[in-house]
């Protein structure tokens, strides 16, 4: 237990964990990755899978380890029970903090499969960590604007291009594909920028989960819906690294994919594309509202 060490020092000590646990695992990752491209035998590729996979709930069960010397979290978790790691699963979050992905990481590692998140592609450049995501097969998306396809429309479906590449590969082993619907953090300039009509969330993106039901629903268990509050208001990286979080609030919540929804074209369909975002919009309405009675129980606490 590091809580008696000034915030500043459990920031650095907690760093160096990271950092050393981050290097210590990369080359075994980058080794049977490299493995995997040099020996295209399903059966093969899949054990290796398992072991990489391994490698990465190892990774992620020492950062659990740091955070819980820095500052032991008070969590407030329900809804986990009944998941597995024999199935896969469509995860979603809101998104409010980086924190967010180790929060996701340390209540869900080895109860269901490793979380394969969606990531813009300029972060595949960020040092040892960007590899390790292209090693584990996380899909990179690279975002387009409006006006950007208006000029080069030979780039119109290219992220559902890389996702289907991506879902192709995880036909093999169970999987739990996460997207931020979000697709990006919680900040009250963008809050406001977007004029969004919810409280506390940003608007939903539907393409992303749209394209992975598209490429994979079938092998879908599950929806796996995840609300994230923090009673210490949204924290930055250096509060959970310098122990500087005391309480998450956590509500999952296990839906079943409309069946209607399987086997679809999010690109082609107009009326399936209406649907799905009215579909998703209802998630996210209902979202907010638990969101709103998350602040009431747990007001926010500025320390």
């Amino acid at each position: 237990m590091l809580r008696f060490l000034p915030a500043p020092l459990r920031g650095l000590i907690a760093s160096l964990i990271l950092a050393a646990n981050t290097l210590f695992w990369c080359w075994p990752l980058f080794a049977l990755a490299l493995l995997k491209l040099l020996i295209p035998i399903p059966f093969i590729q899949r054990q290796l899978r398992f072991v990489m996979h391994w490698i990465a709930e190892t990774w992620i069960a020492i950062n659990s380890l740091w955070m819980d010397l820095v500052q032991p979290i008070r969590w407030d978790v329900q809804g986990l029970q009944g998941l597995d790691k024999q199935h896969s699963y469509l995860v979603t979050s809101n998104h409010q903090s980086w924190v967010d992905i180790l929060v996701l990481q340390y209540q869900c590692n080895r109860r269901i499969p490793l979380l394969k998140f969606f990531l813009k592609q300029e972060l595949i450049w960020v040092p040892v960590i960007g590899l390790c995501w292209w090693a584990l097969e996380f899909p990179f998306m690279k975002r387009y604007s409006k006006a950007y396809l208006a000029k080069y429309p030979e780039k119109q479906g290219k992220d559902l291009e890389t996702t289907r590449k991506a879902c192709e590969r995880y036909k093999t082993n169970p999987v739990s594909v996460f997207n931020f619907l979000e697709g990006t953090r919680l900040t009250p300039a963008k809050h406001s920028q977007q004029q969004s009509p919810f409280q506390y969330l940003l608007k939903p993106k539907a393409g992303g989960i749209a394209f992975v039901l598209d490429a994979m629903g079938e092998q879908l268990s599950a929806l796996v819906n995840v609300t994230l509050h923090y009673p210490d208001g949204n924290p930055s990286f250096w509060s959970l690294l310098s122990g500087q979080v005391h309480s998450v609030v956590m509500r999952v919540e296990t839906l079943e994919i409309p069946a209607e929804f399987l086997g679809k074209s999010y690109d082609s369909d107009e009326q399936y594309r209406l649907q799905f975002q009215q579909w998703v919009n209802q998630l996210w309405q209902a979202k907010d509202r638990q969101l709103q009675d998350l602040h009431q129980r747990y007001p926010v606490i500025r320390r």
